[in-house]
């Protein structure tokens, strides 16, 4: 089975009543079309896992990141293919999160972190981000 290395990028932040809140997306393409996950992408030749996100996520949604600790490494059998995913703590330098690749995005409160019908990979982070 194929193996794609992927980085996703938990992004923090408080809202107005100083609440830790996390950035969720709606996947735009594919086969996983409409379901939720954390942003990110694939890490190309040469790069490293946060190089990898930094650029994604400038690419994905025109914001520039910085990032933080390694939260986990999700690995996760999908029909096709096999997905191994670095998964950070970031946190947004500048940029506003324009969405050019995906449906949807939200900002969520930890007892709202089940209100999304997550991937199958990232789902398996939730209880990591409580």
């Amino acid at each position: 089975m194929k193996t794609i290395r992927v980085v996703a990028a938990v992004i923090k932040a408080k809202n107005e009543n100083n609440e830790p809140i996390i950035f969720a997306t709606q996947r735009g393409y594919g086969d996983l079309k409409g379901g939720w996950e954390f942003p990110g992408g694939k890490i190309e030749d040469g790069e490293t896992p946060q190089e990898a996100l930094v650029r994604e996520i400038k690419e994905e949604l025109d914001t520039d990141i910085e990032v933080g600790e390694l939260i986990d490494t999700i690995e996760y059998d999908y029909p096709t293919f096999h997905l191994s995913m670095d998964c950070f703590w970031c946190e947004i330098i500048k940029g506003d999160l324009v969405l050019k690749e995906h449906e949807a995005a939200r900002w969520l409160r930890k007892s709202e972190l089940d209100n999304v019908e997550w991937l199958p990979a990232d789902i398996t982070l939730i209880d990591k981000i409580r």
